[in-house]
């Protein structure tokens, strides 16, 4: 991959100089090419010069904003916290130029996949997530849409605050629970509720399923002690006889 972050610094330039509407090909190029590059193990040698020219293309057509998410989405990075921190820091910066009619397709998928890195036992993906709401903008669009962004992430958030490791995360999950609650009190109260009650729910299940085992392994203790007795019955009943034949 020598090279490639000048290609794509030279790339951008010549995107940001294409006219309007965009070709059919330089829309296939973004989707095939640019998107695509985000899954390969050296992205951290090109990815500046890559997300700029993504960022280029949205700014050129903002109807191509959905499908450069769910392909980010599809590409995002299972086990290397360096490349989600990247991928987060794009996202911001796409969501920074994206129209409210393009972030309501894909706010529940993306807010989805924030409230997983949210949850990450990694600090620095979990902070990098959390600082989504510290963009104006993007709160803007998150209060726009709190019905759809609130549960999407809510119970995440609700529980890790309860179980992270790191205190700063917990401090910064308060932050941004306050904010919901400011936001929308009424939303806020009925999540908080709801998740409350599921929490019982599960608990009572649980509850439920250890009974259920605990029986089965008493019925079974109780079988298998009912099979002992009965083959030591037929000893029990031969010992007489055997007695009487001595005496005869």
């Amino acid at each position: 991959f020598n090279g490639v972050a000048e290609l794509l610094e030279i790339l951008g330039s010549i995107i940001n100089g294409f006219a309007l509407p965009l070709k059919t090909e330089h829309k296939q190029f973004l989707v095939r090419v640019l998107i695509p590059l985000h899954s390969v193990k050296s992205l951290s040698v090109f990815h500046a010069q890559l997300a700029y020219c993504v960022v280029q293309f949205l700014e050129k057509d903002a109807t191509l904003t959905e499908h450069v998410i769910r392909g980010l989405l599809k590409y995002w990075p299972k086990t290397c916290t360096q490349k989600e921190v990247m991928f987060l820091g794009e996202m911001e910066e796409i969501l920074d130029v994206i129209e409210p009619s393009q972030f309501v397709k894909i706010q529940e998928p993306l807010f989805k996949q924030v409230a997983r890195c949210v949850s990450s036992p990694h600090f620095q993906v979990a902070e990098r997530a959390l600082y989504f709401w510290n963009n104006e903008y993007i709160l803007s669009l998150i209060e726009d849409n709190c019905h759809t962004v609130l549960p999407a992430v809510f119970g995440t958030l609700y529980q890790v605050s309860k179980e992270h490791w790191n205190q700063t995360i917990v401090s910064l999950i308060y932050n941004v629970l306050k904010t919901f609650m400011e936001m929308n009190g009424k939303l806020f109260d009925e999540l908080t509720a709801s998740y409350k009650l599921e929490k019982q729910q599960e608990q009572q299940k649980a509850r439920e399923r250890q009974e259920l085992w605990q029986g089965l392994e008493e019925l079974r203790l109780r079988r298998l002690q009912g099979t002992q007795g009965a083959k030591e019955a037929p000893l029990q009943r031969l010992t007489p006889q055997v007695a009487a034949s001595g005496g005869q």
